[in-house]
């Protein structure tokens, strides 16, 4: 039998990460939080990643040894593409905004990937006219269409087949199908709508809560849609959320910094904008099963922490030390 290269292993590695209970904050309520980053490349995103490279694989218009991909990104689905494409055999281009964290960039230098840095906010907009890395991507896509291929994580249904298929089934199984609340954050709106379909359709009675963070917020990864057009993934599905939550830079980051404080979990910042809805939501309730997606864990935000004085360096390095359920990544530190 042929061994498994390391290529293999980690694309592999991809989905059925822990649900894991937050002790600290059930009581009446139970709540669970969706591991994402035990992903090989550290986030939520491997998963459509992985889904969208495949489905464009099978349609024929991503092809070995001639085909390039580009992608515009806030941060983790650049990681996971470029990290999936090289595993893969693709060259990869991604076009990110300029006030994305150091760290994020170094982590896509670092595993191959040529950048292209837009004077952007720091979460893309997808409205027409107002998103310069879509824009540029997309330019750059159009002018060569026999070379480049552009998945469009804002429109590819892959997407959400990534979510339906795999994690609402996953949180199906962890939770024996007693949940009873799922909340996510809200960016492209494959995540919500996958898993919130697959849910319903177990039981409709699950109710799906998104998140989205105040207006100019800090929170990567994330889209305030009073200030930036819903992407067409999430409009095709919206009606499958029951109930929306807007959260502050300064309520996500101090639960954020609290799961440190009582679970010893280093999360990414939009973990603790979600995790500062749930307990909004557990407040209301007398029983129940909530589970949450935290989409990536802390490490790659070190210099946003420092310098939104959530964290001191050595405060941040005690997180790093102490921290629970942190796996290894295959690509260089990302926390110094």
């Amino acid at each position: 039998m042929a061994t498994k290269t390391l290529s293999a292993k980690l694309l592999e590695r991809i989905g059925n990460t822990p649900l894991m209970e937050l002790k600290s904050y059930s009581n009446k309520v139970k709540m669970f939080a969706k591991l994402e980053w035990h992903n090989p490349f550290g986030s939520v995103k491997d998963r459509a990643a992985y889904w969208m490279v495949k489905d464009a694989e099978k349609r024929g218009v991503l092809k070995k040894d001639k085909s390039i991909i580009i992608e515009p990104t806030s941060g983790n689905t650049g990681i996971a593409l470029t990290g999936i494409a090289k595993l893969m055999g693709y060259e990869i281009e991604i076009v990110i905004p300029e006030k994305v964290s150091s760290e994020t960039k170094m982590i896509l230098a670092n595993l191959g990937a040529k950048l292209y840095e837009t004077t952007d906010d720091l979460c893309p907009r997808v409205g027409v006219g107002t998103e310069q890395s879509i824009s540029l991507a997309s330019a750059i896509a159009r002018a060569r269409p026999e070379i480049y291929y552009m998945p469009n994580q804002y429109e590819n249904e892959a997407n959400f087949m990534a979510h339906y298929e795999s994690t609402g089934p996953e949180i199906w199984e962890q939770t024996d199908g007693k949940v009873t609340h799922f909340m996510s954050g809200g960016g492209t709106g494959g995540t919500i709508t996958g898993v919130s379909t697959f849910l319903k359709e177990k039981n409709p009675n699950v109710r799906t809560i998104a998140v989205q963070p105040q207006k100019q917020h800090l929170i990567q990864g994330l889209r305030n849609y009073e200030e930036s057009e819903m992407p067409l993934l999430f409009k095709r599905r919206q009606q499958t959320v029951d109930e929306w939550y807007t959260i502050t830079n300064e309520e996500s980051f101090k639960a954020a910094k609290e799961l440190f404080e009582k679970e010893k979990l280093l999360v990414g910042p939009s973990s603790g904008c979600v995790m500062a809805a749930a307990k909004k939501v557990a407040s209301k309730l007398n029983e129940g099963v909530i589970v949450v997606i935290f989409a990536d864990d802390g490490r790659k935000f070190r210099s946003l922490y420092t310098s939104q004085g959530i964290f001191t360096d050595s405060e941040f390095d005690k997180t790093l030390r102490e921290a629970r359920m942190l796996t290894d990544l295959p690509f260089d530190s990302i926390s110094k």
